[in-house]
């Protein structure tokens, strides 16, 4: 095949990848897709933990489908490198020679020790025809948080904030919390939903009582609701009547007194299986976490309004050189009604990413 033709169906196990955003913590969102005489048969994503791995879900798929009779000879395209050990589920690559496919195009390299390029080898000597790196950038992008965790064993950080366009969200006391935008707080909880934590700071708690929970969404089964995150350095930090300790998840609730960021980060990730945290704070918190280098991406809901005030969208210590500052890339702007979102990885981060 021409890579013209390559790079296509590798679009469509992306776009299959994709269904599985924010389900299948600690493992990676993977899509695969099955193609024989330049057509596809069927495709797979990975669901969840302990489900089976998107090669699998193509496999079982194309025993129902009416476009083949036999897989055999056909070319499989998967966003991830096949696993060539065995976990939950059996190795990928013993599958994929038992179905006696003939070539096997992937794009990003597993990043997991346990199966960085092993899958490669193993094909070639069993005959099969390998082609890697095809649309690697994409493909990386989707695994940035599992990549982060199996090189840094520290989760994505995803900070998100929304401001008037003086960059301030001072409002009065009696009016609500909101500045953005209706759509724009129904736009949010898809990125709640990407999420396996929602960390913010006992003031915001005390001061707003938010929910932090996914609300107005169709969520599958095994979508849990994030594991909602409060940092505090007071004993009284978190009213006992507040939603997020009284509320049916209450039990999604982890309170971190007086605890240093990384073993807050670190313990989400070994005791909670989060590779990704979305940060929902005061300008306070989030300044310190761009002052410390925690933050990896950034989202900003900019709305058409200027409030003035002393209350920053972010606050801390800040650069003391331009030459220090901050800078987003890949950046995706958005019109949301009124609002504006913004959406992009932060340069200079704690982890550095091949873009």
């Amino acid at each position: 095949m021409s890579g013209v033709e390559d790079e296509y169906w590798m679009r469509r196990a992306l776009d299959c990848a994709r269904h599985g955003l924010g389900l299948t913590s600690p493992n990676p969102p993977v899509g695969a897709i099955l193609v024989k005489n330049g057509k596809e048969v069927s495709s797979g994503f990975h669901r969840g933990a302990g489900h089976p791995h998107a090669e699998m879900e193509a496999f079982h798929a194309s025993r129902k489908s009416s476009l083949c009779d036999d897989v055999q000879g056909a070319t499989l395209y998967v966003t991830l490198e096949p696993c060539s050990t065995r976990g939950r589920t059996g190795a990928c690559t013993e599958a994929i020679k038992r179905e006696k496919i003939a070539r096997v195009v992937y794009g990003a390299t597993d990043p997991n020790p346990a199966h960085l390029g092993g899958a490669k080898k193993i094909l070639i000597e069993a005959g099969i025809e390998v082609m890697d790196g095809v649309l690697k950038a994409d493909c990386e992008q989707l695994i940035r948080a599992f990549r982060k965790v199996q090189t840094t064993g520290l989760p994505w950080v995803i900070a998100k904030t929304a401001m008037g366009l003086d960059g301030r969200i001072t409002r009065p006391p009696n009016e609500g919390q909101w500045l953005s935008g209706e759509a724009s707080r129904a736009d949010v909880q898809n990125v709640r939903a990407e999420a396996d934590a929602i960390l913010t700071s006992g003031m915001t708690v005390r001061d707003d009582d938010p929910s932090l929970t996914l609300r107005g969404l169709q969520l599958p089964d095994n979508k849990a609701q994030p594991w909602r995150v409060i940092l505090t350095s007071r004993k009284d930090g978190v009213p006992g009547d507040s939603k997020v300790m009284s509320d049916e998840f209450k039990d999604r609730t982890l309170i971190f007194q007086g605890r240093l960021l990384e073993g807050v980060f670190r313990e989400l990730v070994t005791e909670n299986g989060v590779t990704t945290v979305l940060i929902e704070a005061g300008g306070r918190l989030l300044g310190r976490m761009f002052d410390e280098g925690w933050v990896d991406e950034l989202i900003v809901y900019l709305a058409p309004i200027m409030t003035g005030g002393d209350k920053g969208a972010l606050s801390g210590e800040g650069v003391a050189t331009l030459a220090e500052r901050l800078g987003l890339g890949q950046c995706q702007i958005e019109r949301i009604d009124d609002d504006v979102r913004l959406r992009g990885l932060v340069e200079n981060s704690s982890v550095e990413l091949e873009r």
